[in-house]
């Protein structure tokens, strides 16, 4: 489905070409082309949380996948407990999360300064979480 958004996106570029179009209508074409872009990017982060979720399961309890454990970078398909997985489908679905606050961000009308400082606590919070991912 992200894929089939994503060749709609394509397609649909070409009228941000056209000389007929306002400033106006020009920069609310731009917003709503940045938040499909952003929804493609969601799709394809669920079905990659999709894919590790089925290939994880697939490799704890019925058997190992020989590509992922005989490779000689890090794979990550290659899962030795359901605690991996966990903490690598974690990962995946907090990205999906910050991608979902950057779509409500681009949509967020500010019209007083607390609202700002919503925003500014929202991204704060992400670089917390951000951190404390890695630093665990």
């Amino acid at each position: 489905m992200a894929t089939v958004d994503a060749y709609y996106l394509v397609t649909h570029l070409g009228d941000y070409l056209s000389a007929d179009l306002s400033e106006q209508a020009r920069k609310a074409f731009r917003v709503t082309t940045i938040t499909h872009v952003v929804e493609v990017i969601d799709g394809y982060l669920l079905a990659t949380v999709l894919f590790m979720f089925s290939l994880g399961l697939y490799e704890l309890f019925v058997s190992k996948i020989e590509q992922a454990e005989s490779s000689e970078t890090p794979s990550v398909l290659a899962i030795h407990s359901l605690d991996e997985l966990k903490s690598r489908l974690g990962r995946v679905i907090i990205m999906i999360l910050i991608v979902n606050f950057f779509e409500q961000a681009i949509k967020m009308k500010i019209d007083v300064p607390l609202d700002l400082l919503a925003l500014a606590a929202g991204i704060a919070l992400i670089g917390l979480t951000l951190y404390l991912t890695e630093k665990h």
